[in-house]
């Protein structure tokens, strides 16, 4: 089975209009229209369009695109900022909001139009968020699955906690997770294919696939097809394999 995926997006709407393009000039190559794409988790805050971002992935949903899109650490903390005040994400560092520089938010909430003469007070912003973030948006998200199963590739935002069955994962390792996960090079029985930790390039490990390539911070967006456990960077040249390190 074929499969393709695309990491990170960080509300780069238009990275991933170039990541959907190059998917759909493989597609062209190899004759397969009716593979999945999956959308790997962290599609708001810190870029330019994070409302675009929704808009294109729920609309093309929506109209029967064979996409999928997992929910990744940062659409948690924007959907619960909005939806769930006083909740605190226990994978935010003590002393850090959604509001706090470090984090991405406040791009995502001035792109809805959120004042930001207002971030300085938690309440208003949440307030403002409220009447200005779409409730399709926030519907969107808080719909978006944990994991998805192929077979021979397992899909999540994060990771895994190494030796626990899947079933008795939590959402916050999912979402969260790091250096357990990463140090880890046991055999997970399928390819683990994540995001969540930034990295040049996309790279493979044999065990698992990281294609979040920076996007947050002005690297690129990857697009990848798996075929089993072998994986081909998409590049408007072609195919790249990744071969495991």
């Amino acid at each position: 089975m074929q499969v393709y995926a695309i990491g990170d997006i960080h509300g780069h709407l238009s990275l991933l209009h170039g990541a959907h393009e190059l998917i759909a000039r493989d597609r062209d190559a190899h004759g397969d229209n009716s593979a999945p794409i999956i959308h790997i988790g962290d599609l708001v805050d810190r870029g330019p369009d994070s409302p675009g971002v929704l808009r294109y992935l729920r609309e093309g949903i929506a109209r029967g695109e064979n996409w999928d899109v997992l929910l990744g650490n940062h659409d948690r903390l924007l959907l619960n900022f909005v939806r769930q005040p006083d909740w605190r994400d226990p994978g935010l560092r003590p002393g850090l909001t959604y509001l706090h520089p470090l984090i991405g938010g406040r791009a995502t909430l001035q792109n809805f139009g959120v004042d930001p003469a207002v971030f300085d007070d938690l309440e208003l912003a949440q307030a403002q968020a409220r009447d200005l973030v779409p409730a399709e948006d926030l519907d969107f998200l808080a719909e978006r699955p944990r994991v998805i199963d192929l077979g021979a590739q397992l899909f999540v935002h994060a990771g895994l906690r190494p030796g626990r069955p899947l079933e008795h994962q939590t959402e916050d390792d999912l979402l969260w997770i790091r250096d357990p996960f990463l140090q880890d090079a046991r055999d997970h029985g399928p390819l683990i294919v994540h995001g969540h930790t930034a990295l040049p390039r996309a790279r493979h490990y044999r065990n698992r696939l990281n294609i979040d390539s920076s996007a947050a911070y002005g690297g690129p967006l990857s697009a990848v097809v798996l075929e089993g456990r072998k994986a081909w960077l998409l590049t408007p040249a072609g195919r790249v394999e990744l071969v495991p390190a």
